[in-house]
């Protein structure tokens, strides 16, 4: 087990915003909706999207690819892809739908900590 680590700072993430940091050569995406913060892995299981570069809408990000949506409280897929039928069942034979990794994150004081697992 890791321990935590320091992501930003609380005044830094605006309510509804999202950002990319690098830890340890790690891109982690850093989310804020309301008083809760979200650390995940900043790379779609899918296609490697940059979803810091996505829309954030509560607790879900959609990847800017191909749309695949993802509920950052448990890093569960909502919808996998934009794409016609046919094309995301080609798709999901090559690559299932898979979660995006979170990591357990906290707030001590004016610091956003998250736990990044190697």
């Amino acid at each position: 087990m890791s321990d935590f680590v320091e992501v930003c700072k609380i005044g830094e993430l605006k309510d509804g915003t999202m950002r990319k940091v690098d830890i340890g050569g790690r891109e982690i995406l850093v989310a804020r909706n309301g008083d809760k913060i979200y650390c995940v892995d900043s790379r779609c299981p899918h296609l490697g999207g940059d979803l810091s570069k996505g829309t954030l809408e509560g607790s879900v990000v959609t990847c800017p690819l191909h749309q695949s949506q993802f509920d950052l409280s448990d890093g569960h897929v909502i919808k996998w892809t934009s794409w016609t039928e046919l094309v995301s069942t080609i798709a999901k034979a090559f690559k299932t739908p898979g979660p995006l990794i979170t990591h357990e994150t906290r707030v001590e004081g004016e610091r956003v900590l998250a736990r990044i697992d190697r």
